[in-house]
């Protein structure tokens, strides 16, 4: 059975994941980061992100290292937060008040043009090489307000219409849409062609 080493500190992440992935000949562990310093995230882009942070995690620890880097884009915003919503309003802010921060720039347009995307890029590295890299996306609008209390970061500001709720509120139907499954089912099929 092979060991895939998930670089975050993100319970949620490392349940989805899990989730996704199922039972099979992958065993999915977390990265023990301990003692390990986080690499400076210069990337522009989540790809470039993904991958930097993959080779870094499988240079300090060795074995197969998954890495990703997610987040919300909101075109009337220019795309932000983008690779910085982690840190929007710095480290320390949380997420309603990130979501107060983004309703009120947002204030003054109309909820048909709040059209945004949550995007997860995922790399694998082993030693020095990037082994598989990937990119999942799901479309959706920024909310009047937030919404629901599943899910976890801005999953209750993102209103996906065919739901016709936020991911907040999609309960398990979230699993088959959202940005980090696509993704991981594509980390799902690279996994079955390596036997």
């Amino acid at each position: 059975m092979r060991t895939l080493r998930l670089a975050t500190t993100n319970p949620n992440k490392v349940r989805e994941v899990r989730e996704i992935l199922g039972e099979g000949d992958v065993r999915v562990e977390p990265l023990d980061l301990a003692g390990i310093p986080e690499p400076e995230e210069t990337g522009t882009t989540f790809g470039a992100n993904a991958r930097l942070k993959a080779l870094y995690y499988a240079a300090q620890a060795g074995g197969l290292v998954v890495s990703e880097d997610s987040g919300l884009e909101i075109d009337a915003l220019g795309g932000e937060p983008g690779v910085h919503s982690a840190r929007y309003l710095g480290a320390g802010a949380t997420y309603p008040a990130r979501f107060a921060s983004l309703l009120q720039r947002l204030e003054a347009v109309p909820e048909p043009a709040r059209t945004a995307r949550f995007v997860c890029a995922l790399a694998v590295a082993e030693g020095p090489r990037i082994l598989f890299e990937t990119r999942g996306t799901v479309e959706g609008r920024v909310a009047p307000a937030p919404a629901g209390d599943g899910g976890f970061g801005y999953d209750p500001i993102f209103y996906y219409p065919p739901f016709a709720s936020t991911l907040a509120e999609a309960g398990s139907r979230k699993a088959a849409v959202s940005h980090r499954a696509e993704a991981v089912r594509a980390l799902a099929r690279w996994l079955r062609d390596l036997k």
